[in-house]
């Protein structure tokens, strides 16, 4: 069963737009942003896409028991994740605020692209990795919790969209996660709060590759057709195409 939680926000709406405005407000260079994903197939929109592709993050049904019961069978034979600092492959947040897995997604695709000219110096992102970086998981769990600055921005965000504000405590019947690579050995990782740590998905992509070539985009589709559901959306962080 998941931990209680001691905070809850509003659960972001799967909205590229929403998306983008928190990562500005945060401290993204608006030379970002986060896009929808029309096709994993198609060549041609395929070939519309800006690239770099930065991270992904995939929006999927995850409703009350059932998922709670396929989690638990997915964490039983992982260990707990103990990185920190600067060693890590990937930076990893443990998902300890209740409905803002959308929040989560959203910091594990910001956290693992490298800061030079993406992220403002002194911004609230920076001054977040800045606190977290150094820390364990729980430690981590525990100054994400307590940045007025994230909350504030998320709180706007959630405000934002078209549809209408659910309460934070409302049961949400939608979960987020995030696809990056490391930028120390070219892996793509799954990054979910509420794993037990990053899971490596076995995927290595060349020098240069993003993470919507051919191999990206294989993985996720890959995960979509396990599932027994509709109701996936896909998300890209990419730079701004008019730049």
């Amino acid at each position: 069963m998941p931990e209680p939680r001691r905070k809850h926000y509003i659960p972001l709406e799967s909205n590229p737009e929403v998306f983008t405005k928190l990562i500005h407000a945060l401290g993204v260079s608006s030379a970002f942003e986060f896009i929808d994903v029309l096709s994993l197939d198609d060549p041609d929109l395929i070939a519309m896409m800006p690239r770099p592709v930065l991270a992904l993050i995939l929006a999927f049904p995850a409703i009350g028991e059932d998922y709670n019961k396929k989690l638990e069978e997915q964490n039983r034979t992982r260990e707990i994740y103990t990185g920190s600092g600067e060693g890590e492959d990937t930076v990893w947040y443990k998902q300890t605020i209740g409905n803002a897995c959308g929040l989560y997604a959203i910091l594990h695709s910001i956290s693992n692209v490298p800061a030079k000219d993406f992220i403002t110096p002194d911004s609230a992102i920076a001054r977040l990795l800045a606190t977290i970086t150094p820390l364990a998981p729980e430690e981590r769990a525990l100054a994400l919790e307590a940045s007025d600055e994230v909350e504030e921005a998320h709180r706007h965000a959630g405000n934002s969209g078209v549809t209408s504000v659910p309460n934070p405590e409302d049961d949400v019947d939608h979960h987020y996660l995030a696809f990056v690579k490391s930028h120390k050995n070219n892996r793509v990782y799954e990054l979910d709060g509420m794993n037990k740590g990053p899971v490596e998905t076995g995927v290595t992509l060349a020098e240069g590759e993003d993470v919507f070539g051919d191999a990206g985009r294989r993985l996720v589709k890959e995960m979509i057709e396990r599932e027994d559901n509709v109701g996936f959306s896909l998300t890209a962080l990419v730079p701004v195409k008019s730049l």
